[in-house]
C-alpha cells in the first residue's frame, strides 16, 4: 500500500513539473545545477582544490615504517648445532624533512592557492557564458511566440481577402488571376507561419540542451507579455557598464591572478640557483634466529637511532635554471598581453550590447510609429478595395508592408530588451523578466 502511494505521489510530482512553464530565473537556477560543462569545470576546481591540499602537506615532514622479513639458507656452513636455515627482521621508522630550498615549497603552495583561485574564476566564467546563452534563447523565443501571433493574424487577413475575392469573382467584379493572386498571399502567409513555428521549436530544443533536460521530458517556458516601457528603459552609460565589470568579471580577475602567479613563478625558478638543507633522522632494530639472544633482547641490543642534515648546492646544471628564469619572465609577459586582451574583449563585448541597446531601441520608437502609419494605410486599402476603388496588387503591396513593419518592430523590441538585460548582467545584476 505505501509502495502504491509513494508511486502515486512521483507521478503527480512528474506532472506538475511537465506542466510548469519556466521562467528565465528557473533556466538560469536549473543549468546551475546540472549544465554539464559547468559541472565539469567545478571538477576542475575540486582537482586544484587537492593540488593545494597536497603543497600545504608537503611543507611537513614526512615519516616513515618500514620492515623487512627474510629467510636465509647457508648449506656449507659447518659445526655442532648450526642452524643452515635462518630468519631474520629489521624495523625503522625514518623521517625526512626539507628545511630550506630557496622557499619553492612555500612558494608552490602560494601558487596552488592562486590556480585554486583561477579554477573558481573559470567556473565563474563557464556560470556566466551558460546565463548569457540562456537569455539570448530564452528572449528569442519570446520574440518569435509573438511573431508567431503576428504571422497567424496576417493569416487571418490573407484568408479573409480570398473569401473575398471568391465572392468577387462569383459577382463578376474580380478576374481568376487575382483571386490566385491572393491565394497565393494566402499561402505565402501560411508557410511564413509553419517556418516560425519550427523557429521556435529549434529554439526550445537549444535551451533544452543547454539545460540538459532529456528529449522525452516536456518544456515550456512562461511568456511574459514584454512592455514597450522595458525596451523604452534607460541605456546605462558605457564607461559605468565597464567600469562595474572590470571590478566582478571572473575572466578578469583570472587574468589578475595569473599576473601573480607569473610573479611567484619567477621566484621558484630563481630558487634553484640557491642550496637545499634536508634534515634526515630514523631510528632501527633488528633481530635474527642465528642469534642466541631472545626476539625482545635483540630488538632492544640492535637499536640505533640516526639524524642527519643533506646539504645540496647547484654549481653547474647546463643553463637550466637560467632557462627557467628566463621562460618564468616571458610567462609574465604573457600574463600581461593576456590581461590586456581580456580587457579588450571585454570592453568589445560590451560595448557590442551597449551599440545594440541604442540603435534598437531608436528604430523600436520609429518601427512604433511606423507600424501605426501602416496599420492606418492597409485599413484604408482594405475598404477601398471591398469598394473596387483598389487593385489587387495595391492591396497586397499595402498587406506586405504592415507585416515587415511589424515584424521589424518586435524585432528591434526584443533585441533592444535583450541588450539591456546583458549590460544589467555585466554590470553584476541578475537577469529577470
Amino acid at each position: 500500500m505505501k509502495t502504491g502511494m509513494t508511486i502515486l505521489a512521483m507521478m503527480i510530482s512528474l506532472n506538475m513539473c511537465a506542466q510548469q512553464r519556466w521562467t528565465l530565473k528557473d533556466c538560469i537556477d536549473y543549468a546551475m545545477q546540472n549544465n554539464i560543462t559547468l559541472k565539469q569545470a567545478q571538477l576542475t576546481k575540486q582537482s586544484a582544490t587537492e593540488d593545494r591540499q597536497q603543497a600545504a602537506a608537503s611543507l611537513l615532514p614526512s615519516l616513515t615504517a618500514t620492515t623487512n622479513q627474510s629467510l636465509g639458507y647457508s648449506p656449507w656452513m659447518e659445526g655442532v648445532n648450526v642452524k643452515k636455515g635462518s630468519y631474520s627482521g629489521t624495523y625503522g621508522i625514518n623521517a625526512q624533512w626539507t628545511v630550506w630550498n630557496g622557499n619553492k615549497n612555500y612558494n608552490t603552495l602560494k601558487q596552488d592557492k592562486l590556480a585554486e583561485m583561477q579554477a573558481e574564476y573559470n567556473a565563474e566564467k563557464t556560470a556566466n557564458s551558460i546565463q548569457e546563452k540562456i537569455a539570448q534563447l530564452y528572449v528569442q523565443i519570446l520574440y518569435m511566440s509573438e511573431a508567431i501571433s503576428v504571422n497567424k493574424q496576417s493569416l487571418e487577413a490573407s484568408k479573409k481577402n480570398e473569401e473575398r475575392g471568391q465572392m468577387m469573382v462569383e459577382v463578376g467584379k474580380m478576374s481568376k488571376a487575382d483571386l490566385a493572386q491572393l491565394t497565393a498571399q494566402r499561402a505565402t502567409d501560411e508557410y511564413n507561419l509553419v517556418n516560425a513555428e519550427s523557429n521556435l521549436a529549434n529554439y526550445k530544443l537549444q535551451l533544452k540542451q543547454l539545460l540538459e533536460i532529456t528529449g522525452d521530458q516536456a518544456f515550456d517556458i512562461a511568456t511574459p507579455a514584454a512592455s514597450d516601457q522595458q525596451a523604452l528603459a534607460a541605456i546605462p552609460s558605457l564607461a559605468s557598464v565597464y567600469a562595474a565589470a572590470l571590478q566582478q568579471r571572473p575572466e578578469i580577475k583570472n587574468s589578475e591572478v595569473a599576473i601573480q602567479s607569473s610573479d611567484l613563478q619567477i621566484k621558484m625558478a630563481k630558487a634553484g640557483y640557491m642550496p637545499t638543507v634536508n634534515l634526515t633522522g630514523g631510528v632501527g632494530t633488528s633481530t635474527s634466529s642465528r642469534s642466541s639472544d631472545a626476539w625482545g633482547s635483540q630488538m632492544k641490543t640492535n637499536f640505533d637511532a640516526t639524524v642527519g642534515v643533506g646539504v645540496s648546492v647547484p654549481l653547474f646544471d647546463n643553463r637550466k635554471n637560467k632557462t627557467a628564469v628566463n621562460k618564468a619572465k616571458l610567462q609574465r609577459e604573457q600574463a600581461l598581453l593576456d590581461q590586456q586582451d581580456q580587457q579588450k574583449q571585454l570592453y568589445s563585448t560590451i560595448e557590442g550590447y551597449w551599440l545594440d541597446a541604442q540603435t534598437n531601441q531608436q528604430k523600436f520608437r520609429t518601427a512604433q510609429v511606423n507600424v501605426e502609419s501602416e496599420q492606418q494605410s492597409y485599413d484604408l486599402l482594405s475598404e477601398q478595395f471591398q469598394l473596387g476603388l483598389k487593385n489587387i496588387v495595391e492591396l497586397m503591396n499595402g498587406k506586405t508592408n504592415l507585416l515587415q513593419a511589424q515584424q521589424n518592430m518586435l524585432q528591434s523590441k526584443y533585441t533592444t530588451i535583450l541588450s539591456l538585460q546583458l549590460l544589467k548582467f555585466y554590470q553584476g545584476e541578475a537577469m529577470s523578466l
